[in-house]
């Protein structure tokens, strides 16, 4: 027997499709970059995920109607910054629509240009190797060039619609 050639209609809603997605606890992210005019951007995601050792790959994904679109597609570089439990109004503040989300923010531009958060539990400054559209977002591929980590820092969570932090078990 051949199996089928495309996927079954979905047996769900779009709300519970997001819902069940809900239940995987993920870290919280910035991914920042800067324009060829030297303007910056930024927003919150959770769609961050390793790839490769070798070549030191990672992933995330954005929204094909996010505004800031035109800049990740367009630009070399990326910085993506994994936040801190410390750091959950910036992760607020970034995923808000019209806000300025720069204001009083604590970065230093990393190599590529993109602006590396100040108290991160990590940041990932990424060359933009490949973009692939799928559905309704597109997925980003940056090979990392440099990397760092706060040694001890306990991370920012999300699972359910809302922010936890680590409480070791």
């Amino acid at each position: 027997m051949n199996p089928p050639r495309q996927a079954q209609p979905p047996s769900f809603s779009a709300q519970e499709f997001r819902s069940a997605l809900g239940m995987f606890a993920t870290g919280v992210t910035i991914v920042t970059a800067g324009d060829v005019d030297g303007a910056i951007v930024g927003l919150t995601a959770n769609s961050f995920n390793s790839v490769s050792l070798d070549p030191p790959l990672v992933l995330w994904s954005l929204s094909r109607a996010a505004a800031s679109l035109a800049v990740f597609s367009a630009g070399s570089h990326y910085a993506i910054n994994v936040l801190a439990a410390d750091q959950r109004p910036l992760a607020e503040r970034f995923a808000l629509r019209g806000a300025d989300r720069w204001a009083g923010v604590e970065y230093e531009r990393g190599s590529g240009g993109a602006p590396l958060l100040r108290g991160a539990a990590a940041c990932f400054e990424c060359f933009n190797r490949s973009r692939y559209e799928e559905g309704d977002h597109v997925i980003f591929v940056g090979e990392v060039e440099r990397c760092s980590h706060r040694v001890g820092a306990s991370p920012l969570l999300f699972h359910g619609g809302r922010f936890y932090t680590e409480h070791p078990l």
